[in-house]
């Protein structure tokens, strides 16, 4: 099965590689096999940052990409804090980001240090003045974590509010505005199933993107996706999100122009001189679901909080860890524990029956 949105990702990723030192060319191929092309360029995205403070820092006076091995080899731990300090206090990046960052610095020294070799079998670097950092600690407990996205995520009735009000009231609202009245009559039934499909199985943007028409298994009501990691599985999702692909579906070929060489699900409006729909990015997503957010009142919402929101009601009702781990694709069942703790009202519930007298 042919990914385009993974295909271009991998496309992006090789064109920052062409800006970074042959070393990073190298650790990125040795985990091709194991991480998503996304994952990698984020990585990328990084190492570039790192190089570039060196420059801007006079610890390099060349081009980024000709850094050698020997000046990684000589930097102190000083140089590094000082790199970490620029990350917090001029990029504003918060220490979950500083820990990401110095993750992805690890990652590559480790490799130059313990598994790259050369020709006559010496390490890339011999000293590794990342193996001397420590993270940030983050005293956040995973409680206030799911306190803080309660907030953020659609709880309770808000749930099906949202879907029906990207499927009418937005159009009631704007009503008066012919132009953008017009462009949601054009978009609404795709918009509706693309909601309704987050919401209904709690995939990611890039599973969501990526879907072709016969990943679609319509009797078993799943979807085919490639998880992290190039993963195949069948995710499942609701009846209510089937009935809005469906229709949809009626209406895709003939109001969006398809080619029978188009397989993607979702597409975008007919665009450029010969008027060809192609398939919806990850970005034109991203964008409707802001627009419909701020109008619903709930600008906080994103495609990755629609995601929570899924996965708090499957949570809610269900009530199955494991299967959710599974269901939302998690590597580590820690990631999904954090559900457990978003509805305090389910506790105070639980507590409450300890008072009641047992039949």
């Amino acid at each position: 099965m042919v990914n385009p949105a993974k295909q271009q990702n991998f496309q992006k990723l090789q064109a920052l590689l062409n800006e970074l030192p042959w070393y990073v060319d190298e650790y990125i191929n040795h985990k091709l096999r194991k991480l998503s092309a996304a994952s990698l360029f984020n990585y990328c995205h990084d190492y570039k940052i790192f190089f570039n403070w060196m420059i801007s820092e006079q610890l390099w006076t060349g081009s980024m990409k000709d850094i050698p091995l020997e000046r990684l080899e000589r930097l102190t731990v000083l140089e590094v804090e000082g790199f970490l300090n620029f990350l917090h206090y001029q990029l504003n990046n918060k220490e979950l980001t500083v820990n990401r960052k110095l993750s992805a610095l690890k990652s590559l020294f480790n490799y130059l240090q313990n598994i790259a070799e050369t020709q006559d079998l010496q390490a890339y670097i011999n000293r590794n003045v990342m193996a001397k950092i420590e993270f940030n600690e983050i005293k956040e407990t995973m409680e206030t974590r799911a306190n803080k996205m309660e907030g953020k995520i659609l709880l309770g009735d808000e749930y099906e509010q949202f879907r029906l009000f990207v499927a009418q009231g937005f159009g009631e609202l704007n009503k008066d505005n012919k132009k953008i009245y017009n462009f949601y009559k054009m978009n609404q039934q795709r918009d509706t199933a693309i909601i309704s499909l987050i919401l209904g199985s709690g995939l990611r943007l890039s599973e969501l993107v990526g879907l072709d028409l016969d990943d679609i298994d319509f009797s078993k009501y799943c979807a085919r996706v490639i998880r992290k990691g190039n993963k195949e599985q069948f995710v499942f999702f609701s009846q209510v999100a089937m009935a809005d692909l469906q229709e949809y579906l009626t209406i895709r070929t003939e109001k969006y122009q398809v080619d029978k060489t188009n397989k993607a699900l979702f597409v975008s409006a007919p665009m450029g001189p010969k008027g060809k729909s192609r398939r919806l990015t990850a970005r034109s997503v991203e964008k409707l679901v802001e627009k419909y957010a701020a109008a619903f009142g709930k600008p906080s919402l994103s495609v990755h909080k629609l995601r929570h929101s899924f996965a708090t009601r499957y949570h809610s009702e269900i009530n199955d860890v494991p299967k959710l781990r599974r269901q939302l694709g998690h590597s580590s069942i820690q990631t999904t524990m954090i559900y457990t703790h978003i509805r305090n009202e389910d506790l105070k519930s639980a507590v409450d029956k300890m008072d009641m007298p047992k039949d």
